[in-house]
């Protein structure tokens, strides 16, 4: 770097492409105290993937990160639970300190290390299962969730924030766009789970506590896979019919019913 008298100790997480030249060094300090520098240069390796024949849906959950429509789930690994018993007693020792003291910095830093090894390990494995799923869909199917007005429910804002849905589909899409994949948003008030993925008929209701249920047709669902199932199947709608399609359904009598937005989000 410019001005720089003595050698750095780099680590280097990455080699830098064969003949690649750096157009921008940027470097950063995190709260932990870690430096870091980025350096933005054109990578050739990263070119569109064959195409693929494969489309999943994916459903987005607590009990289970995420669903696939193939019946794969992927467990909740709950980074900041594991964590929880050491970072609260970090952070009541630092509310002891006195303010502008060298005691207050140094524990500062210690609450700082650890949600930085929180989002460490959260990072490092929505990078591998999103570069996973690309690497074996060419269509993925996700559902367009507002996350930021979920967060807003007390009980359950920790464990959602703790799953990062918004950061699993920003390296989804930014991925998809590097290795020529398509990945589809179907709309947040899709009743994928009310929905009989075999017959199209409509459940009045699902509390959450219903984990199995049972359609009117004779077939009986988990509720996640077969979320997943209709959300491959409304994403592939759109691909076929063109963006703004909305599915059709059936209600249990058998009458036809268009989208209706609810009074609350599906959940």
């Amino acid at each position: 770097l410019a001005k720089m008298t003595e050698a750095l100790a780099v680590v280097w997480s990455r080699p830098l492409p064969e003949g690649a030249k750096p157009s921008t060094v940027t470097v950063s300090q995190d709260a932990a105290g870690r430096w870091f520098v980025s350096l933005l240069c054109e990578d050739p390796g990263v070119k569109p993937l064959p195409a693929r024949g494969n489309a999943v849906g994916i459903d987005a959950g607590l009990d289970h990160l995420l669903t696939f429509s193939t019946g794969e789930k992927i467990a909740n690994p709950w980074y900041e639970r594991r964590d929880r018993a050491a970072l609260a007693r970090e952070q009541r020792r630092l509310a002891k300190k006195e303010k502008g003291s060298a005691n207050r910095a140094r524990a500062r830093l210690k609450v700082a290390k650890i949600y930085a090894r929180i989002a460490d390990r959260r990072r490092d494995g929505l990078h591998k299962l999103t570069t996973r799923l690309v690497r074996e869909n060419q269509t993925i199917v996700i559902e367009d969730l507002a996350v930021r007005n979920m967060v807003k429910n007390h009980r359950l804002a920790r464990a959602i924030s703790d799953a990062a849905w918004s950061e699993f589909r920003s390296m989804l899409e930014y991925k998809a766009q590097w290795y020529g994949r398509e990945v589809i948003a179907v709309d947040r008030w899709f009743p994928s789970s009310r929905l009989c993925s075999a017959c199209n008929s409509l459940q009045d209701s699902m509390p959450l506590n219903v984990r199995t249920w049972t359609c009117t047709c004779g077939v009986t669902h988990d509720r996640d896979v077969n979320a997943a199932n209709n959300l491959l199947a409304a994403g592939l709608a759109v691909t076929v019919c063109g963006a703004g399609v909305r599915p059709q359904w059936s209600t249990p009598d058998g009458q036809s019913a268009t989208k209706q937005k609810p009074s609350r989000r599906e959940p």
